[in-house]
């Protein structure tokens, strides 16, 4: 579990491709000490596991579901990605809830200025759009953000200075393409609303049982 408040960034180190899967090697820019083996950490909102801890740097595997469904193949040696340890009991909830459990990517639509904060606008695939409501959470590229307004296929959120600083965010370019997790309470309520309609009636009806076999 994570906040998506990032303490710091990382650097390729190397990359190693094999088929559709791909392990990482990561040398992070600020203070990340006692790395254990086995331990989570997200890198650009991706929940990897370390393997191992050596030479200043973090190695990890990236599975062929996990490559599919996020823009780590996009990485190159030298790039920069987001790194955040995984929540411990006690800590400071300081951004929302993040499981470094991807549910899509979006593209960098629109970048101006707001002050001294960025709007960004993110386009997505509709499917995504009922999860994501306006001043609910989401997490860009591990980053607790605000949305600020949305509609079926796109959102907006502001960033604020320090975050544009202290991330990769200030490395976005229009047609990026970023890691989207929504908003965790909102996947469940939508998972536990399924069944029933618009009007909070069950769709699990005797002719529904009886034509799928089941009376």
């Amino acid at each position: 579990m994570f906040t998506g408040i990032i303490p710091g960034q990382g650097a390729i180190v190397d990359l190693a491709p094999s088929g559709r899967e791909m392990r990482l090697s990561i040398r992070p820019l600020f203070d990340l000490p006692d790395l254990t083996i086995g331990e989570s950490i997200a890198v650009n909102g991706v929940c990897l596991t370390v393997e191992q801890a050596a030479d200043k740097a973090l190695h990890a595997y990236a599975s062929a579901e996990t490559m599919s469904r996020t823009n780590l193949g996009a990485l190159r040696p030298g790039g920069r990605v987001n790194l955040e340890r995984a929540l411990a009991l006690g800590d400071r909830l300081g951004g929302h809830l993040v499981s470094g459990h991807v549910d899509g990517q979006g593209q960098v639509a629109a970048i101006s200025s707001a002050g001294e904060s960025h709007r960004v606008r993110i386009s997505h695939d509709p499917e995504l759009g009922p999860e994501i409501i306006a001043r609910g959470s989401v997490a860009l590229d591990g980053v607790s953000l605000t949305v600020n307004a949305c509609g079926q296929d796109f959102f907006e959120v502001n960033v604020i200075p320090e975050t544009w600083r202290a991330t990769t965010l200030s490395l976005w370019r229009i047609g990026c393409g970023i890691n989207i997790e929504t908003d965790m309470i909102g996947k469940y309520v939508r998972h536990l609303l399924k069944p029933y309609d618009a009007f909070g009636r069950s769709r699990v009806t005797p002719e529904l049982l009886r034509e799928n076999g089941f009376l």
